[in-house]
Order: structure tokens, then C-alpha cells, then sequence
């Protein structure tokens, strides 16, 4: 019987049952208790950070960050044109504005050339996405950010145990956020970290999320603050998924050599490329399709491999696509995010699947491209079709 293939599906076992059966025990299961902390330090630990704030998810990290760094109204971000929307919905919350920049074709993730190009009076910081676990080329961006006086925010959401020249994605702007959403490397179920190197910042973000509650005093609030606190439930999740991040790193690394090597000689198929200094752990595979060689557009082929038990997901939509976002925007500004989606698709990733269901979902999409008709019979049939043409045709 052919086993399943899994597209980002999350990777539970008994460690799991019994670390959350400890906190029910327990009775903490709310936000205070002894979890929570415990996972804050060992995601320090693992980061090599001075520090780490647990929140209730990616999202609220980055209204966090972006909070703490002093973002308002007048306010302009630099955002890649293709992630999440979730990088750029935390931006409009402060009431500051996502300018929108390209991306690079082969990294994917943005383009500093395009970035700087968009960068005015108002610009006041830069939100830099690792797309698919793939780190951008952070020291151009970090450039650009000191010549222009620029905060960095890193969504490092989808990009836990990557590194750029030896430095873990989430640690090189002045703040990282994380998600550990059910589909990520590690996951509490949603949930997200903020870290950082100041410790002032961190304990103000810290503050923050516990609806800025200053707790010697009893229920007094001196600023608006919010209610993003993680709960010990998913910290206890947290922290036996902790446990087992290298296991999960070493199977995703597994899962990207078994499609790098399955696509070498494919032309038709590119899996999105590191940028120089970067130790990427790949959260989600995903490549490019030369769809007007493979005769099918990416809503056929997904249908085509579904049928087959081999799930797969569209890239993101560009961001400037989204009636939020649309003023003013054309998606002709940004052909490489659109191109992007319009040809690529992510592939099967989780750490549940085997070698062997990567392999066949592997397989399954070269044998699509390989029913194709040669290059040289689409060219015989389109001169055939233009001489038909020509001559009136005959029946």
C-alpha cells in the first residue's frame, strides 16, 4: 500500500502527549506557570540570543516589533511583494504604510536593488521575510538599512534553523519574530517568539503583550498594551517539539536533497536558490514550472497530482494583488512576484513523509512534464498548422 505524502502537516508522537498531560496535571494551563519561561530560554538557548518573549502568534510578534520600534501614522515599511499577508496586515495595524518591493527571481525573497529604489523621507524600517525558510541577503539589506537609518525587523516565521553566514535567521535585525504555527518546524499549536539583543526592548515587548501591566502595583496599565501572551499549554507543546528540532532539521534537509537531486537535469522545474552565505533549513519545497513547456497551467497540474495522493500548494499571492493593498499599485510593477505565482508551487515538505514519499512526489511531477510532446513536435505542429493556414487547409 502506498503511504501518504504529507504537504506541511505537523509532526506529533507520544513526547508530545506526555509533556501536555504534565502541564494539564499541573493545572497551569493558562499564561502563568513555569512552561512558558522554560520554553522561552531553551528557543534562547537554541538561537544563541540573549532573549526571547513567547507570543500568541507570528502575527502578534511582528505588531509587537514593529509597536516597540516606535511605528506610526506617517510612517512608510519596506515589505517583499511576495510573502504572507500576515508580513504586511502588522504594519497597517500600527498605522504605518507597506510600501511593496520586488523580489529576486531566484531567491525569491527581496530584492535590495528594488528596495533601496523605494526608500524616501519616510521610510523608517524594512520587514525582511526568509520566504520558504530561505534567508534574503541580509548583508546588502542590512547596508542599506545602516546608509539610511533603517530598523530591521526579521520574519523569520517560516525560517527557525536557518543561518546566514553562520548566524541564525531571526538574530541579524534589530528584532525576529517566529511562528510555530501547526505547519511550521516546531509548533504549541499557533503561538510565536520575538528576540532580540536588546534586553530593555524585550522586556517592554514582554510588558506589552501582558496588556502592559505593571504587576507590582495590582491592575494598573500606564500604556495600551495587549493581550498576546502564549499559554503554558502550548508552551509545554513548545517545549517537547524543542526536544526533537534537530530530528526535524535533519529530515527537512533530507526532504530538500532528495528534490534537488530528483530536478538536477529538469529545466523545466527550479527550486527556489539560497543566496551566497546562507545554511538554509528549507520549510517548504517549492519550484518553479515552465508552464508553457509543460502544456498546463499550475491549477491542472495541482489537480493532476492530487488525484495522485500527492498534495501541493500555490505560492503566496503578491501582497499588491489584495483589495487592501491594490491603490496605487500595478501588479506590472512587480513581474517577478507575479511571474512567481503564476508558475511555482510548493511540494510536499513535512517531516512525517518518508524518502520514499518524497521521492514519488518528486517523480510524480517530472512524469506530468515528461507527457509533454517534444519541443521539436510543437514546433512540426505549429509550422504544419501555419502552412494549413496558408493554403486554406483540406479536410
Amino acid at each position: 500500500m502506498t503511504k501518504p505524502c504529507y504537504l506541511d502537516d505537523p509532526n506529533l508522537g507520544e513526547l508530545e502527549k506526555s509533556y501536555l498531560s504534565h502541564c494539564i496535571d499541573s493545572t497551569f494551563v493558562s499564561t502563568f506557570g513555569p512552561f512558558v519561561p522554560e520554553f522561552e530560554a531553551a528557543f534562547a538557548r537554541f538561537l544563541g540570543a540573549p532573549g526571547a518573549v513567547s507570543v500568541q502568534s507570528g502575527t502578534a510578534g511582528l505588531h509587537l516589533a514593529l509597536h516597540e520600534l516606535g511605528l506610526g501614522p506617517g510612517d512608510e515599511v519596506l515589505v517583499p511583494a511576495l510573502t504572507f499577508v500576515a508580513s504586511a496586515n502588522p504594519v497597517s495595524y500600527t498605522g504605518a504604510r507597506p510600501v511593496f518591493v520586488d523580489v529576486d527571481a531566484a531567491t525569491w525573497n527581496m530584492d535590495p536593488d528594488a528596495a533601496e529604489l523605494r526608500v524616501n523621507e519616510r521610510t523608517r524600517a524594512i520587514v525582511i521575510v526568509h520566504l520558504y525558510g530561505r534567508v534574503c541577503e541580509m548583508g546588502r539589506l542590512a547596508e542599506i538599512a545602516r546608509r539610511h537609518n533603517l530598523c530591521i525587523i526579521e520574519d523569520a516565521t517560516e525560517a527557525l534553523g536557518s543561518r546566514y553566514k553562520g548566524r541564525p535567521a531571526g538574530t541579524l535585525g534589530d528584532l525576529g519574530v517566529f511562528s510555530f504555527n501547526g505547519n511550521k518546524l516546531i509548533t504549541t499549536g499557533g503561538g510565536g517568539m520575538v528576540v532580540g539583543s536588546d534586553p530593555q526592548r524585550l522586556s517592554h515587548i514582554r510588558f506589552l503583550a501582558n496588556q502592559a501591566r505593571r504587576e507590582e502595583a495590582g491592575y494598573f496599565h500606564p500604556e495600551i498594551g495587549f493581550n498576546y501572551r502564549m499559554t503554558n499549554l502550548e508552551a509545554s507543546l513548545g517545549l517537547a517539539q524543542m526536544q526533537r528540532l534537530h530530528e526535524f532539521i535533519e529530515s527537512k534537509n533530507r526532504i530538500h536533497g532528495i528534490y534537488a537531486e530528483a530536478f538536477r537535469d529538469v529545466g523545466e522545474l527550479q527550486l527556489q536558490a539560497p543566496c551566497e552565505g546562507a545554511d538554509d533549513v528549507v520549510w517548504l519545497n517549492a519550484v518553479t514550472i515552465d508552464t508553457a513547456h509543460a502544456g498546463k497551467g499550475i491549477p491542472e497540474i495541482m489537480e493532476t497530482l492530487k488525484q495522485r495522493g500527492i498534495p501541493t500548494r500555490r505560492l503566496f499571492m503578491p501582497l499588491v494583488c489584495f483589495p487592501p493593498y491594490f491603490e496605487g499599485h500595478r501588479e506590472e510593477a512587480y513581474p517577478r512576484a507575479v511571474r512567481l505565482y503564476n508558475e511555482g508551487l510548493c511540494l510536499p515538505s513535512s517531516t512525517l513523509n518518508t524518502a520514499a514519499g518524497i521521492r514519488r512526489a518528486a517523480e510524480g511531477l517530472k512524469g506530468l512534464l515528461a507527457k509533454r510532446r517534444p519541443r521539436s513536435a510543437l514546433v512540426s505542429a505549429r509550422t504544419a498548422g501555419a502552412a494549413s493556414a496558408m493554403t486554406g487547409g483540406s479536410r
